[in-house]
């Protein structure tokens, strides 16, 4: 699909990465289409899974989760689903990447203390080795696409 997208998707795209709850009137009016027509284009988006969701961001640190941290997996084996279980049941771990190289996977946790940062990263021990590094500030936070497709 992604080849397919052309400057209009694109500009839709950004727009919701930018506001994910502007109204389609509004979103229409800042790409120069119709409500109907950009209507018809973020369904289509949708459908194709181009679009996967609509999310809040929110202030770790003011939620009562200030302790951030990158912890890298070394998994042994090839037996996954215990890790998978860990995931789900530890809403704690942000995200999840499955990785090249020494270690097997790269994850992001939020704790509220370091001791419950601990707790989490004893639980990932019991699968494998880690290695983890504090967070001390996010210089560019996640920002999602880029605002026009790549070069081919």
């Amino acid at each position: 699909m992604a080849g397919n997208l052309d400057d209009t998707d694109w500009a839709i795209l950004t727009e919701l990465q930018r506001d994910g709850r502007v109204s389609l009137t509004e979103l229409g009016r800042r790409v120069n289409l119709s409500a109907s027509a950009v209507t018809e284009r973020v369904r289509r988006l949708e459908a194709e899974g181009v679009v996967t969701g609509y999310h809040a961001r929110v202030d770790l640190a003011k939620a009562g989760l200030p302790v951030l941290a990158v912890v890298r997996l070394k998994y042994p084996g090839n037996r996954h689903a215990p890790l998978h279980d860990l995931l789900r049941e530890r809403e704690e771990i942000l995200e999840c990447l499955r990785t090249t190289g020494e270690d097997c996977y790269v994850l992001k946790i939020a704790a509220s203390t370091m001791a419950h940062l601990e707790e989490i990263v004893d639980e990932l021990l019991e699968l494998g080795s880690t290695t983890t590094n504090l967070v001390y500030s996010e210089p560019l936070p996640s920002r999602g696409l880029p605002t026009r497709p790549p070069a081919p």
